[in-house]
């Protein structure tokens, strides 16, 4: 592979782009197969962590969270509220709304998510020392502050806008 002008390597599959792809892409895998063993996905995963987090929060603020339409995420939820992981309670400032909190049965299967959060992370770092994690924490979180990322939100929940979109629907509880 020859040089550019400035001296530079031009991008290319040994390029950071090409191998913050290819990583983000095998750890996106290997998570997903990991949270399948606790019958969840990625994005129900992120949403029983964000409902943790910051419990009784509406339907709406939850999906512009998580960059997903309002009409997509209530039929998100349902299924997650049907295996009895969530529940919507009327907020009792604003009846119109539903506020949405994790159940009991759903904080159990939360333990076992960060479980495996833990355990992937430990596996995508092997053979980093505590101080090169620490390093690279902290250049990925500038590189994503960059992009315009929203911190603890996975773009994957933008994919499932874009393999929805066109999609009509009922409306449901919002």
């Amino acid at each position: 592979m020859g040089m550019t002008n400035e001296g530079e390597r031009p991008p290319g599959p040994t390029g950071a782009a090409f191998l913050l792809a290819q990583l983000g892409a095998h750890a996106a895998e290997l998570f997903a197969e990991r949270l399948a063993e606790l019958d969840l996905t990625p994005p129900q995963g992120g949403l029983l962590r964000l409902l943790a987090d910051s419990p009784g929060r509406s339907q709406r603020e939850l999906a512009d969270d998580l960059g997903m339409p309002p009409s997509r995420f209530v039929a998100f939820a349902d299924e997650l509220e049907e295996r009895g992981l969530i529940e919507r309670r009327r907020n009792p400032v604003d009846r119109r709304l539903y506020a949405v909190h994790l159940t009991d049965e759903g904080g159990k299967l939360l333990a076992g998510l960060r479980k495996v959060g833990a355990d992937h992370e430990r596996r995508m770092t092997d053979g980093l020392s505590e101080q090169e994690r620490d390093q690279l924490t902290g250049l990925l979180r500038r590189l994503a502050d960059r992009q315009g990322l929203s911190p603890g939100v996975h773009p994957g929940f933008r994919l499932m806008r874009a393999e929805r979109s066109g999609r009509g629907g009922g409306r449901r509880k919002g």
